[in-house]
């Protein structure tokens, strides 16, 4: 039988409360811990009070690429990218800070916040295996999240370039083009 440190599952444990407060889903937790699935399945209906949602995670890029989920998905990247090279901490954890920054920004803006924590690991999983990257906007010089193919010299972003009924719906979320 192996030593387990009390302290490094503690740790473990701490990050996947954190993380089922967050929202993530059972495959997040699963992935981030070393907890057993039957740990963690306990631990999720403790916390959460349910039984973790089910199903297959998200896994389409083309999520991204649609214009609110990429005005989003850029605003979390750029806050993963920046606390990535500021602070030293696990990758799950920048996710998690980077997540819940995004989420303060959302919210301090008015609007609903699109990415969930499990998209925005999703996301972080897309950016690590090039199947996605952040491009630089040729007209604001902001850093979007666009297909490792784009033509960066003539990439233009969504809030540069909305489409024609952008901020006309009242979908919640919806952002106003002035």
């Amino acid at each position: 039988m192996r030593n387990k440190s009390i302290l490094t599952e503690a740790k473990q444990i701490d990050r996947a409360v954190t993380l089922i407060h967050l929202g993530a889903r059972l495959q997040v937790l699963e992935s981030e811990t070393d907890l057993s699935y039957e740990r963690l399945l306990r631990l999720y209906k403790e916390v959460a009070g349910k039984s973790p949602s089910k199903g297959q995670l998200p896994f389409s890029v083309d999520w991204f690429m649609t214009w609110q989920p990429n005005i989003h998905a850029s605003l979390f990247l750029n806050i993963h990218e920046y606390l990535n090279k500021v602070a030293e901490m696990d990758e799950i954890d920048n996710v998690i800070k980077a997540y819940q920054l995004y989420s303060e920004q959302t919210k301090a803006q008015g609007l609903e916040a699109l990415l969930s924590v499990t998209r925005a690991w999703r996301l972080v999983k897309f950016i690590d295996n090039g199947m996605l990257t952040m491009t630089t906007c040729s007209k604001c010089g902001g850093r979007f999240v666009s297909h490792p193919h784009e033509i960066a010299k003539h990439f233009v972003c969504g809030l540069c370039r909305p489409p024609a009924r952008a901020g006309k719906g009242k979908a919640s979320g919806s952002i106003h083009i002035h």
